[in-house]
């Protein structure tokens, strides 16, 4: 998918501020690992588009080159051209590093066995316990293939000083969400704001209402192709979505606009929520997106763990990389969490370690505190699915939300779809 038609794919340019980091003290804990050779070279292919993340990057490379006596060197692509020749480059003249996405996007590379198991690093680092339900993003058959980088948690955002004045809290269960909605029209307002002319956003809605019913494992086989989508337990994911429609909760004509016309409207106070991510600010004067508050989306099977959509980009060591060992310690040293957090700060990612220090971005630090009660992660439809399915699905999904009654033929014909592309 394009990035003007998906934000989840790369951050946008206008996220300019930068924080400082614990380089020094970095640099002191790697010099007390074992030296790397001092004549190898490790070579770098990034996709960052933001240009201060560009220069965090670089200057982290700086200091582990002169810590380690091995030579970084650094080449960035432009992002849509990186994502054709990563298909070339992981086969022949792979670098020791690159930058890619975790969940589907990933598993087709390992499946070809063109990224390496780092799961020793995983061990070494202890990453997992601080990464929690973040690391189920780059693991496949219990191995780790990869260090998930930033993400996206998606969630509702609606404005403090809206709630506050008419005496609103956050939906905390479906029938919240049903009674909020009332009085949002009651106050002359949208319920909820979505935009989905680009389509992707109503499968935002279909993940949150499947990962509320069935759980993550169900969920994922049938981003997987395991799972039908005629199975009966998407019944009542589609029956409670079709009662959201039905009682008005979203913006009329939403197939007309984007998300950015939609985060326009509840910055303008015309909605009352939005499920999105942190980008939503982009829709917000600069002066008023302290008043921008997030809660996770409503509960609806009692007593079912929390699972979300996180959705994380990722860096990896291609199998046919040169120096293993020096992109380890690389990838070691970068994901220290003081200087992860300078790496994602300008693009004002979400950190998937629960130890980096605090963002200078409230919204950043409401995920980061939300996340501690998350079991698992997946990453969002598009990314989680195959790319023919979740065109597909994303079709219909859109559909489905301006003609629910044709429930029954958007299922079959996205079932038909389901078994061409997996071969089920």
């Amino acid at each position: 998918m394009r990035f003007k038609d998906n934000p989840l794919d790369f951050a946008p340019s206008r996220r300019t501020f930068l924080i400082g980091t614990g380089g020094l003290m970095a640099t002191a804990s790697l010099l007390g690992r074992p030296a790397l050779a001092q004549s190898k070279e490790l070579t770098i292919i990034s996709n960052i588009a933001n240009a201060p993340q560009r220069e965090v990057l670089q200057r982290l490379a700086g200091e582990f080159e002169k810590a380690s006596g091995t030579k970084v060197v650094i080449n960035n692509m432009d992002h849509e051209a990186h994502k054709t020749a990563i298909r070339s480059y992981l086969v022949v003249g792979a670098p020791d590093i690159c930058f890619w996405f975790s969940g589907n996007r990933m598993k087709s590379f390992v499946k070809r066995d063109l990224f390496d198991d780092i799961s020793d690093l995983f061990e070494r680092e202890k990453y997992k316990d601080v990464l929690g339900a973040s690391a189920g993003a780059v693991t496949v058959d219990g191995k780790q293939y990869g260090l998930p980088l930033g993400g996206l948690l998606w969630g509702l955002f609606y404005r403090k000083d809206v709630f506050a004045e008419k005496g609103w809290t956050p939906p905390v269960t479906f029938e919240d969400l049903l009674s909020l909605g009332e009085k949002s029209k009651s106050a002359g307002m949208i319920p909820v704001s979505i935009g989905t002319k680009e389509m992707w956003p109503a499968a935002g809605w279909f993940d949150h209402m499947n990962l509320r019913i069935n759980g993550l494992e169900k969920h994922m086989a049938l981003m997987d192709g395991t799972m039908a989508y005629t199975d009966p337990a998407l019944t009542p994911v589609f029956d409670k979505w079709e009662a959201l429609i039905m009682a008005g909760l979203f913006t009329p004509n939403h197939t007309s606009s984007g998300w950015e016309q939609a985060a326009a409207a509840l910055a303008q106070k015309k909605a009352a929520m939005m499920d999105l991510a942190g980008f939503v600010k982009y829709g917000f004067p600069a002066e008023e997106q302290a008043q921008i508050a997030f809660a996770p989306f409503p509960e609806i099977t009692p007593g079912l763990p929390r699972y979300e959509d996180f959705a994380l980009n990722s860096i990896h060591i291609p199998k046919n990389g040169k120096n293993k060992e020096g992109a380890r310690e690389f990838l070691a040293y970068l994901y220290q969490p003081e200087n992860l957090a300078a790496y994602l700060a300008p693009e004002g990612a979400v950190p998937p370690r629960s130890d980096c220090p605090p963002s200078a971005d409230p919204l950043v630090n409401a995920a980061m505190e939300s996340l501690k009660s998350v079991k698992g992660s997946a990453q969002y439809y598009d990314r989680d699915t195959d790319p023919d399915m979740a065109q597909e699905g994303l079709k219909g999904f859109q559909e489905f939300m301006v003609k629910p009654e044709r429930r029954e033929q958007i299922l079959v014909r996205l079932e038909a779809t389901r078994k061409r592309v997996f071969k089920a």
